[in-house]
């Protein structure tokens, strides 16, 4: 009888215990069911905005191929535009057309002129959250770019141009400009290495030369949240004048010793200011 009472105790105390362990996995399980539930609900509140990059005279989408890498390896969606580069009202209404068809929040990017596009394109759309300008023009209503390169002394570009003049279709002339190819690397991408600069010089697509006169509608920056790199070794835009735009915006603003290729030599600075803005306006 002892034997037996000792053995049912036994009995009942293993059932006890193997009761309660799996109640403690049960509850871990669904604790960790929940942690999990509210992992991805969180991941679900801070969707990550999709980047818009808008490249500039003398370049085409390649030159934010770094840019890019960096900020895909952090999450980052990101959609590099093909700007015509024939004036910033019909480039600006291009741009639009990519807006529209990228849904969500997004921070949009201007390269050197690309930077009139995005300050266009960007007006009175509640989706675009922030505005970065690398090396880039911020125009004011009334301004052109080639009004403010002429601001402040410093730029070298005129005598590096290549002009092209053809025939339109309505009989007219037009200017393309191009920068001469032995003269590329010098002028806009002093810190590139010089294999690299070769074929961004022979891929380079012009720009009309109208766009550069063409005077500014509209400024998002003055209403969206700015950030700007200045490139203080620009032959370009001079530094002392994208200080004065920096500055008229009330731009977070990033200094580099760079070229005007910064999103080719510098692409992870370029790539950590663009999730510094995209942290600061988007939640």
């Amino acid at each position: 009888m002892v034997s037996i009472k000792g053995g049912r105790k036994r009995l009942v105390t293993g059932a006890v215990s193997a009761l309660t362990a799996g109640l403690a996995l049960g509850a871990f399980a669904l604790s960790g069911t929940a942690s999990g539930a509210t992992k991805t609900a969180e991941a679900g509140k801070h969707t990550k905005p999709t980047v818009i990059l808008e490249h500039g005279a003398f370049a085409d989408g390649s030159s934010w191929n770094g840019v890019i890498a960096g900020l895909r390896a952090d999450g980052y969606p990101v959609v590099a535009a093909a700007n015509p580069l024939r004036g910033p009202a019909s480039d600006a209404a291009a741009l639009r057309t990519v807006l529209g068809h990228v849904k969500g929040p997004k921070i949009l990017v201007g390269h050197s002129y690309g930077g009139n596009v995005i300050s266009e394109a960007a007006t009175n759309d509640p989706e675009v959250k922030a505005l970065v300008y690398v090396a880039a023009f911020l125009p004011a209503p009334g301004e052109s770019a080639l009004e403010l390169t002429n601001k402040y002394p410093g730029s070298t570009l005129p005598d590096a141009l290549d002009p092209v003049t053809y025939q339109q279709a309505d009989g007219t002339t037009a200017t393309d400009l191009y920068i001469q190819q032995d003269k590329f690397r010098h002028q806009f991408a002093a810190d590139v290495p010089a294999g690299q600069a070769a074929l961004m010089a022979a891929e380079q697509r012009p720009i009309a030369q109208s766009a550069l006169e063409e005077r500014a509608t509209s400024a998002a920056w003055k209403t969206k949240p700015s950030w700007d790199i200045v490139t203080t070794r620009d032959l370009n835009i001079p530094a002392a004048v994208q200080r004065f735009m920096a500055e008229r915006a009330h731009a977070h603003t990033t200094e580099v010793a760079a070229s005007h290729s910064v999103a080719v030599s510098h692409p992870r600075l370029v790539a950590d200011v663009i999730e510094r803005a995209a942290r600061a306006t988007v939640h």
